[in-house]
C-alpha cells in the first residue's frame, strides 16, 4: 500500500515532509558490534570468508586480522546489541517524546523490535525514521532477522514495493536534497543545524570495545538513545519546527 504522503515526486515530498504526522514515526538507531571479540575467535571458514569480503576495503599493509575491528559493520559478520527507539505522543499542543531500548542478546532484542512493530506501528500510515537507515539500519535488522530465522514485518519486507511505498524515511537522504554522492554524519548535520550537542561520553568507533572489553552496555544504550533523540531533532528542524526541550524527552 501506498504511504498517502509518499508520492513519486521528490518536490511535493519535500513540500508535504511538515504533514506528516510526528506521532505516525518511530525513531530508530542500532549499535553493532562484531559477531566474535576478535579475529582467532572465528572459525577458519568465517576467517576465509571475511578475508574475502573485507579485501576490497582494506589496504595492502591491513591484514584481515586488523580489519576485524570494523566488522560490526557488515551483518553477516556482526550483531545488533541494542535498537534504541523514539516517538512523539501528543496530548492538545503539548508533546513529549518518549525513547526507550532494547538490548541484551540479539534474538531477544530483535524480537521485541518486531513486537513493536506490530502492536504500535503497523499501519500503513506509519514510518520508520533514521540517519543513513536506508544504507544501514535498516537493511541490517532486516538481514540479522533472517539470518536468525525470523519472518519479516512488513515495514522491513521491501520485496516488491517501488520507492514510493517504501514506509522509510532518512534523515540523511532528506539532507541530501537530490545529491547523491554527499555523505553527512549526525553530529555534522546537527551542528549545522543548531541542535546542542547532547553529551556524549563515547562515539561509534569505541561500541566495541565498550561492550567487549569495558563490559559496560549501559554506556552504548544511553549513545544510542541519544542518537535517536538526534535524530528526531534533526527531523523537526528540516520542517522548521521547534526542538525538544529537556523536559519533553521521556525514558520509557
Amino acid at each position: 500500500m501506498i504511504h498517502p504522503l509518499l508520492v513519486p515526486s521528490k518536490l511535493v515530498f519535500y513540500r508535504m515532509i511538515k504533514k506528516i504526522p510526528l506521532e505516525h514515526v518511530l525513531f530508530l538507531d542500532i549499535e553493532t558490534v562484531p559477531q566474535k571479540p576478535g579475529f582467532p575467535d572465528l572459525d577458519e571458514t568465517t576467517q576465509l570468508l571475511w578475508e574475502q569480503k573485507s579485501s576490497y576495503q582494506r589496504k595492502d599493509e591491513i591484514s584481515a586480522e586488523d580489519f576485524y575491528e570494523r566488522a560490526g559493520i557488515w551483518a553477516e559478520f556482526g550483531k545488533i546489541i541494542c535498537i534504541s527507539v523514539g516517538f512523539f505522543a501528543l496530548k492538545g499542543s503539548q508533546r513529549t517524546f518518549r525513547v526507550t531500548s532494547f538490548h541484551g542478546e540479539e534474538l531477544q532484542i530483535l524480537k521485541q523490535f518486531k513486537d513493536l512493530l506490530l502492536s504500535h506501528f503497523s499501519q500503513a500510515k506509519h514510518l520508520l525514521c533514521a540517519h543513513n537507515g536506508k544504507e544501514f539500519d535498516f537493511p541490517y535488522i532486516a538481514r540479522r532477522m533472517v539470518i536468525n530465522g525470523m519472518e519479516l514485518p512488513y515495514k522491513l519486507d521491501l520485496f516488491g514495493k517501488k520507492p514510493w511505498e517504501v514506509p522509510h524515511l532518512d534523515t540523511m537522504e532528506l539532507w541530501k536534497f537530490g545529491d547523491y554522492k554527499h555523505y553527512t554524519s549526525l553530529k555534522l548535520l546537527a551542528h549545522v543545524l543548531g541542535i546542542p550537542s547532547p553529551k556524549e561520553d563515547m562515539d561509534g568507533s569505541m561500541v566495541k570495545d565498550v561492550f567487549y572489553i569495558e563490559k559496560d552496555l549501559d554506556r552504548i544504550v544511553n549513545y544510542c538513545e541519544l542518537d535517536v533523540v538526534t535524530t528526531a531533532q534533526v527531523f523537526l528542524r528540516l520542517r522548521n519546527e521547534e526542538l525538544l526541550g529537556d523536559r519533553e524527552i521521556k525514558k520509557v
